[in-house]
Order: structure tokens, then sequence, then C-alpha cells
């Protein structure tokens, strides 16, 4: 994979920018926020503008893709963008309608991203990918604070909908984990920029925060182990999100956003936990992230299987 992006690449990025200027933001998060509501408008430009299809495009594919979710996560878009461009296109040939919602058989009862404002449930059953049509009623709206509509199906998902076929299930699992690491990138860089904004300005002993020697080691720090996980994600798509390679990508993101969420956190002080200060709106979704598809064991267990064959 090139580190370089093309000219195309950066041209469909500009235009995505341009876009998320207009329809997203902390702000526009923040304002969705209250009734768990999902951002239709947004849902709609992005798929207006074929970027829900891009990985199925000639001369494009899962790579610009994955740029695209990650400057949706990185804009705290509340859309569920890397669901239907990355994970559904790399699972079925067919289309499936968004917005999608993911889910485990395991996560039966319990709150799942985006399901109180999804049609279609993409769900994980062994190694089968299961597809539901969604009716009114079947789901249960959830309260959360952690920037994502969720929402409880109210049956049991073992068995339910149609499914994709044997090995489906191993798709779905290891593009999930490439959707995971792409998101949980995009929402920590937009943190680590949203406190070097703040240490910038922010002055004690009559000098910014942000000129102390220490506080610069902890931001670097932060800045190269996030650069890093960036490209294992990037890379994971490009490759056709291996089993491996997408298990290396998660465990790696979502074990940096632990130590990211502390730090940050800790860098911008008191004010930090507040809501009148935006950067919750990318902390709180790198702890729903976190726990997503089992965790961080569950994708280090992932790379062991893969790599020494170890169940």
């Amino acid at each position: 994979m090139d580190f370089e992006l093309s000219e195309d690449q950066q041209q469909i990025l500009k235009s995505v920018k341009d876009l998320l200027g207009q329809h997203a933001g902390p702000t526009r998060n923040i304002e969705l926020q209250p009734n768990a509501a999902y951002d239709t408008e947004l849902h709609d430009a992005l798929e207006e503008n074929g970027y829900t299809e891009i990985a199925r495009m000639d001369e494009m594919g899962p790579l610009e893709a994955a740029l695209i979710a990650e400057e949706v996560a990185y804009a705290a878009g509340v859309v569920a963008f890397a669901e239907s461009a990355l994970v559904a296109t790399g699972v079925s040939d067919e289309e499936i309608e968004g917005p999608i919602s993911l889910a485990t058989v395991a996560d039966s009862g319990k709150p799942i991203r985006y399901a109180c404002t999804a049609k279609t449930l993409l769900i994980l059953d062994g190694d089968e990918a299961r597809v539901l049509s969604l009716k009114d009623g079947d789901i249960e709206k959830v309260e959360s604070n952690f920037g994502y509509p969720m929402g409880r199906y109210k049956g049991e998902l073992k068995g339910a909908g149609k499914s994709l076929g044997a090995g489906s299930g191993d798709k779905l699992r290891n593009w999930w984990r490439v959707a995971l690491a792409v998101e949980t990138v995009g929402c920590m860089r937009a943190a680590l920029w949203h406190v070097v904004g703040y240490l910038s300005e922010r002055r004690q002993f009559g000098v910014a925060i942000g000129s102390f020697q220490a506080v610069q080691h902890k931001l670097a720090d932060n800045a190269v182990t996030i650069h890093g996980a960036r490209w294992l994600a990037l890379e994971a798509a490009f490759k056709g999100a291996q089993k491996d390679q997408a298990a290396v990508a998660a465990a790696f993101a979502l074990e940096t956003a632990g130590t990211a969420f502390t730090d940050f956190h800790q860098l911008a002080g008191a004010i930090g936990f507040t809501r009148e200060h935006n950067l919750h709106v990318w902390t709180m979704r790198l702890m729903a992230l976190r726990v997503e598809l089992g965790g961080v064991h569950s994708h280090r267990r992932a790379i062991a299987e893969a790599r020494w064959e170890v169940q």
C-alpha cells in the first residue's frame, strides 16, 4: 500500500470534508443526542453523492470507503456509514438497505449501536452472517451517553433473518473489525486535535499549558500511536480484511483508545469532563467502540487463532 494518497483519493476526501463541514461536526452531534436521533440529512447526502457504494465502483474499493468512514468519525457524524460502505459491501454482493446496524447473537437484549434507527440488522451468527429487515416495534430505544443512538432488539437474534451462507460470518467479523479500527482512529484523531487546540490557548503560570515539555511528550506519544493505528486500519481495508490483519488493526486501535481516553481527559483537566467542552463527543464514542464485538480481548484472541492456530 502506498503511504501517499492518489490525486483521486485526495479529491474524494476534499469533497467529503466539504460535505461534512456542511452537515456534521460536534455541534450537530450534540444537537441530535437528546432524542437519540439519526442524522438522516447527512445519511442522504452521503448516499446521493455515491459514497456509500464507493467500494463497488471501478478503480475504487474498500480503502476509499475506509478513508471516508474515518472522516465521518472525525466529524462526529451520527450516521452508520462504515456499516453500509465498508462492512455490508464486504459481506454481500447484493445491496443491503440502510441504515444498517451490526449485532452478534450475544447482543440479544443488549444495547446495539444504531439499532433504534436502522432498517436492517446484520447479525453475526456463528459462521453465518444473517440479514434481518426490521419492522416497527422490533426495537426498543435505549438511553445512552456514548454519542450513538442505541436500541435493543426485542426478540432473539439467534437464527433471526436470512442467512448469507456458510463462511459469511467470517467476512462479517473481519470487516466489522476493520470498521471498528477505522472509526476509532477517526475519533482519536479528532479528540487529539481538540485537546491540542485547547492546550494551545489555556494558560497557566503565564504561558500556554501546551508549551510544557511533559505535556508535549504525552501529546506526541499519543499522536505516534494513533498514526500507527491509522495505517494498520487502512492496510487491513486495502488488503481485503484478512483475519489476522483485521484483528491486529482492531486490537491495536482499541487498546490505543483506552490510553488516549485517559490521557486526553487528564490533559484537558476538569473542563474535559463537562458537557460544555466538546471532547466528550469523541471520547465517549471510544468507550462504546472498545466493547463492541467482544472487545480488545476478542480481537487479540483472533490474532492468535490466525497466526498460530490457537483455539
